[in-house]
């Protein structure tokens, strides 16, 4: 037995834990790649929980971007980055239930260097933006490239940086709202968490039917808040496995793994984002593990732990955890 069995998904899910098919989600099956996330485009799969879907996913600028001599300016178009695979239909999710998302495996996918990060013009932590608006010229544009492999990424030729591949950006439609897939929310989207990792599985509430899912942006590795915005982006193989548990009525994305707990908010300003995932994981622990909601607001006063995930979309992202010992 791993600790997967013991999860909310093995223990509540609709597929009572057993794998069912699997879906491959190609380039050529996903034709055209999203950059929005909403209920009117058009599935491109239809599984049943217990399903497994191997995404053939693009980097962030869907491989505009192939030399460090190229401009972002000149090969990229704003706001389309962020390309999306999906949407996928999960039969049976209806609105007040929770998707369930199991990450089996991120795999760099392609020629090397397939990994890029850069500076783009008034986008990121420490520059003016149009949400930040300063006279402040922008920084001048340069791109770097990456080998990525599982045994790690060339940052130059004295740093290795460790492969902690994670989905940047993985959620579900808003009820109503189109979306850029630039921007995180209650439906999850660009959250650029790095907990969303292999071996974690990520909750969303579902607001729509079949609750269209929607992931993207891997990359091979990014510290706490991407602070010039973009990570070490990459195309990948990403192998999932969905779940649906019915009638469980959460808020916001939650996350759990073989260590910890987690709630995800997304808000500016960031304090806000804050407050959201603490509030969260305050009801979680009241609502599931014998706390009165104060109980859980002291604890998580002394042994709450949060994750800056991004700190440059149209809104920050933080994850509020605690350890999974001290909930018995």
């Amino acid at each position: 037995m791993t600790w997967l069995d013991t999860s909310y998904m093995a223990r509540k899910g609709v597929s009572k834990n057993k794998t069912g098919a699997t879906h491959e989600l190609t380039e050529a099956r996903q034709g055209k790649y999203n950059y929005v996330y909403g209920p009117y485009a058009k599935p491109v799969l239809r599984i049943r929980p217990g399903d497994r879907v191997i995404a053939e996913t693009q980097d962030a600028f869907e491989g505009a971007i192939k030399t460090e001599k190229d401009l972002p300016s000149a090969k990229l178009t704003m706001p389309f980055v962020n390309p999306q695979c999906g949407p996928i239909e999960v039969e049976g999710a209806e609105k007040g239930d929770v998707l369930c998302v199991h990450i089996e495996s991120i795999e760099p996918r392609g020629p090397q260097p397939v990994g890029t990060s850069a500076l783009i013009p008034e986008f990121g932590g420490l520059v003016s933006n149009s949400a930040t608006a300063m006279l402040n010229q922008p920084l001048p544009e340069r791109v770097m490239k990456y080998e990525v492999t599982r045994a790690g990424i060339k940052f130059n030729k004295s740093i290795t940086l460790p492969y902690e591949p994670f989905i940047g950006t993985l959620g579900v439609s808003p009820q109503i709202e189109a979306v850029s897939s630039l921007q995180p929310d209650y439906w999850g989207g660009n959250m650029d968490l790095p907990d969303v990792c292999p071996g974690a599985v990520v909750y969303f509430p579902v607001n729509h039917k079949d609750a269209f899912l929607f992931l993207g942006d891997c990359h091979g590795t990014q510290g706490d808040g991407e602070l010039c915005g973009v990570a070490v982006e990459m195309p990948s193989t990403t192998t999932i496995r969905v779940d649906l548990i019915k009638n469980w009525s959460i808020a916001w994305p939650r996350l759990e793994n073989d260590r910890f707990i987690m709630t995800i908010g997304s808000a500016r300003p960031m304090e806000d984002a804050a407050r959201i995932a603490y509030r969260e994981l305050c009801r979680w622990l009241a609502s599931d593990y014998g706390f009165d909601e104060l109980e859980a607001y002291f604890l998580l006063t002394q042994a709450g732990r949060l994750r800056v995930g991004n700190m440059v979309d149209p809104k920050y992202t933080l994850g509020a955890s605690i350890l999974k010992t001290y909930l018995g």
